[in-house]
């Protein structure tokens, strides 16, 4: 097996060398052919981008599913002075420095809960983080540390990336820190469904350069060492790297950092209609002469919003902004990349005949302003707060507690004081800040909160109208 796996080796390195062509030739006169043929030097990128990704330690409380969560931890704090419901567990992930003032982009999966977070420098200075803010949709999180001059990675345009670039994925693996690996990228606009969010960000770049563990978070940078993407999945079985990894596109990173420093969330744009992919069945039935763009279903904007947008019900959207989309991936990561406000160009069909027209991107509101912080107490006329620690050992679950409610739409949907608020349309609800970026993105009138009220074995499931 070692000889094998030698051969195999030589072999690609060979191929880096030399590149494929006809077998016609042998390699010495390939070469003898092509004088100005060279190989792929990543070492240049490697240097250029290795300082740059960071070492992240978080420490988190781990809930322990013993005897002590049937007496809510109250006996055995009694007994041992302690909580033995809870364990420290500590995990690793990388990050890239995107300001030489500390500011430092990762996945939100890596930080997301912590209590505590380290960032080790690849000079082996270690920093206390704190999260300046967070996208969930994206899976992304922008950190902070307080230290200047720092080796900031520059960014590339991910919308320019080509199948079978060559790239390097650099990361903390298994916490081998400053760790390289190449491949190639091997498709865009990949659509994995990772965050189980039809409103997510599913748009990846897929490559084959090895990404296992402790990779989430660090970066994916093009053969001039600049930044392309943030590592965030491997496809595998097992939980180690199988032959595909995933990354963020930079062009959506920059927008989120861009977004959470200045207005402290993401805007998102929105286009007010609902899309569906077109296959060669649907092309047919349509009628359409190729095989291309999205189809316009329905119109989510109701009248006084409409004149935003002048699509109607069987249109067929094939660009936006310069850019083809023939797919909904493609969709989600051209609009992640602007703002509501924007005026783009769009190329469309309307009975056959290409329309050309410019149209205003929207907030999730229908609306064209920039979307302030949600205040959910002003909302429903109601304090929201989180599950104390306490409170989600004795229940088993996070949430989030609605006290005072006033009159208004919780009191005419009948909730009452107490609620413990788990899920909103059937999308678990951990804390303030999910139920927050739920609605901020929800446009129905109704909603479905889901719960219970402490000391009940009842669960309860309230039909909310949205306050206009």
């Amino acid at each position: 097996m070692k000889r094998r796996k030698k051969c195999k080796l030589l072999f690609f390195s060979f191929l880096l060398v030399a590149g494929l062509n006809s077998c016609a030739q042998s390699p010495q006169s390939e070469l003898n052919a092509n004088s100005s043929l060279q190989y792929v030097d990543l070492t240049q990128a490697a240097a250029e981008s290795i300082h740059a990704v960071v070492h992240i330690k978080t420490e988190f409380r781990q809930k322990n599913a013993g005897w002590d969560y049937f007496f809510g931890g109250s006996i055995w704090e009694y007994f041992s002075g302690r909580n033995s419901s809870e364990y420290p567990v500590i995990a690793a992930g990388s990050g890239v420095i995107v300001d030489p003032a500390g500011f430092i982009v990762t996945n939100n999966h890596v930080v997301e809960g912590a209590e505590k977070i380290t960032v080790t420098l690849n000079d082996k200075r270690e920093f206390a983080a704190t999260i300046a803010g967070t996208d969930p949709q994206a899976d992304l999180a922008l950190i902070k540390i307080e230290a200047t001059a720092l080796p900031a990675l520059a960014f590339a345009n991910s919308d320019i990336v080509k199948i079978g670039e060559w790239v390097l994925a650099v990361g903390n693996p298994f916490n081998l820190t400053s760790t390289v690996t190449a491949g190639i990228v091997s498709a865009k606009a990949r659509n994995l469904d990772l965050l189980d969010n039809n409103s997510s960000v599913s748009s990846f770049i897929q490559t084959d350069a090895a990404v296992n563990q402790g990779n989430s978070g660090g970066a994916l940078v093009n053969a001039s060492g600049k930044l392309i993407g943030i590592n965030t999945a491997i496809a595998s079985r097992n939980g180690y790297f199988t032959g595909y990894s995933f990354a963020i596109p930079s062009n959506i990173v920059k927008k989120v950092i861009n977004d959470l420093k200045q207005y402290g969330k993401v805007q998102r744009a929105y286009l007010g209609v609902q899309l569906s992919e077109i296959d060669a069945k649907r092309a047919e039935e349509l009628n359409l002469p190729e095989v291309k763009g999205l189809y316009v279903a329905k119109n989510m904007l109701n009248k006084a919003d409409m004149k935003q947008n002048e699509f109607e019900v069987g249109d067929i959207i094939l660009n936006i902004d310069n850019q083809p989309v023939n797919s909904m991936p493609e969709l989600k990561e051209i609009l992640a990349q602007h703002s509501p406000g924007e005026k783009v160009k769009i190329i469309y069909l309307r009975n056959n005949k290409e329309v050309i027209s410019d149209v205003i991107f929207l907030n999730s509101f229908g609306k064209t302003d920039i979307v302030e912080n949600l205040n959910v107490t002003d909302l429903f006329k109601a304090n929201f707060r989180n599950l104390t620690q306490k409170e989600k050992y004795r229940n088993l679950v996070d949430g989030v507690v609605i006290e005072q409610i006033k009159e208004g739409a919780l009191s005419y949907a009948g909730v009452k004081e107490g609620f413990i608020l788990t899920g909103i349309n059937n999308k678990v609800i951990k804390n303030v800040t999910d139920m927050e970026n739920m609605l901020e993105n929800y446009n129905n009138n109704l909603i479905l909160f889901e719960g219970f009220y402490e000391n009940s074995v009842y669960r309860y499931a309230y039909t909310i109208q949205m306050p206009d």
